[in-house]
């Protein structure tokens, strides 16, 4: 390197498997000692070898070798670098059929995250519709403040070459935050309020900047993906010919709120048990969309019952079912016997009725305003504002 006037020395890294402890990495050491008085590198990076999945090496006889390039012909480039970041690269690391099956399914569902984040962008504009933070609702900025603290993770994760920490990291938030939480919970928002309503643009401008960035923060694993995804963002907003000249995220401290995730935490655990209370409704035949069901939630303890009212306008969005109730003590009636016991927020439990009123054909909402509109009476009286206030001349 000291040769080549384009290039620096010391070298940022040596990059060897771990024979090379007393090989490479040692030689040039002392040569480099005794020469300069300096290491020739700044950082050692070691790894294991390439087994199979039973961790016996590869070798043509027993007729175990995968090669690359049957790989990237069966799965494609993107899934055998998923592979490589996917893997401990500390000790020997194991390949099969099976494995890169399975992260076959952890890459699709990646892919099918930001493809549900594109789709519901076709009529987003940056310049015009996105929503300041100060009025984004709680909900929103909940999932802002938890990306920001994926951002700072991928982040200490790739300095310190800890890709298979960064791997988990992503595919969590994809298929927790996001799949299982933020955008089912969202869908209604989506679908069934005005194209250009504030709620729905609020909405808009979170998923906006969230692919915005993680988009940048899948490319150096996920390269061709993240290519794909980006032309697919030029189309929204002119930027970077390539994801790769794109400035690199870092987390924004404005929309960290850790008072607010705070908050947050207990009702996301009341959240779980109630998800199981319709899990096993729904396994009963009781319901089978959650919009069937009414929750109804007991709790004995007066700081509990007040921290639930805090949320009981946002309780059925949260839990994504057609009504719900709060009741101090066992109520009136009393408890039922099959009333689900918290697990995760053990002062609770929670009982599951058939929520009351007709469907809406439009939100799939149960309600007892449904028939109360002369000119709409299939649909409730939320999707009926919206249809006289934006879709009446």
């Amino acid at each position: 390197l000291k040769t080549r006037e384009e290039l620096h020395w010391p070298a940022e890294m040596y990059l060897e498997g771990t024979d090379q402890h007393r090989g490479w990495f040692q030689t040039s050491l002392l040569t480099s000692v005794a020469a300069f008085e300096k290491a020739p590198y700044k950082t050692v990076l070691t790894h294991g070898f390439i087994v199979d999945a039973e961790g016996r090496k590869m070798s043509k006889s027993i007729g175990n070798v995968i090669a690359p390039q049957e790989i990237i012909e069966k799965y494609g480039a993107d899934i055998l670098r998923l592979w490589v970041a996917s893997s401990d690269y500390r000790t020997d690391i194991r390949i099969s059929s099976k494995i890169l099956d399975q992260l076959v399914e952890i890459y699709r569902r990646v892919r099918n995250t930001t493809r549900f984040i594109l789709g519901n962008l076709s009529d987003f504009n940056p310049d015009t519709d996105v929503v300041s933070y100060d009025k984004l609702n709680e909900l929103d900025r909940v999932v802002l403040n938890n990306f920001q603290s994926l951002v700072k993770r991928v982040n200490e994760s790739y300095d310190k070459f800890e890709f298979h920490s960064l791997y988990h990291e992503i595919h969590n938030f994809c298929a927790i935050d996001l799949s299982s939480f933020y955008l089912d919970i969202i869908k209604d928002r989506l679908y069934t309020a005005f194209a250009d309503s504030e709620e729905r643009r609020a909405a808009q401008t979170v998923l906006y900047q969230i692919i915005n960035d993680l988009v940048k923060l899948i490319a150096p694993v996920l390269s061709f993906t993240a290519e794909e995804i980006w032309q697919y963002l030029r189309e929204i907003e002119k930027d970077e010919e390539s994801v790769f000249l794109a400035p690199w995220p870092e987390a924004n401290e404005n929309y960290r709120d850790r008072n607010l995730e705070k908050k947050w935490e207990n009702i996301l655990k009341i959240r779980k048990d109630v998800l199981k209370a319709l899990e096993i409704k729904r396994g009963e035949g009781f319901i089978g969309n959650s919009l069937e069901a009414q929750v109804n939630i007991y709790t004995e303890d007066k700081e509990v019952y007040d921290y639930l009212m805090s949320f009981k306008k946002q309780l059925e969005t949260i839990f994504i079912v057609s009504k719900t109730d709060i009741v101090r003590g066992a109520g009136e009636k009393g408890l039922s016997s099959d009333a689900y016991a918290g697990v995760e927020f053990p002062d609770i439990k929670v009982m599951i009725t058939r929520a009351p009123g007709k469907k809406c054909e439009r939100c799939w909402c149960y309600s007892e305003t449904v028939g109360g509109d002369q000119k709409y009476p299939t649909i409730c009286e939320k999707c009926a504002k919206v249809m006289h206030n934006h879709f009446e001349e």
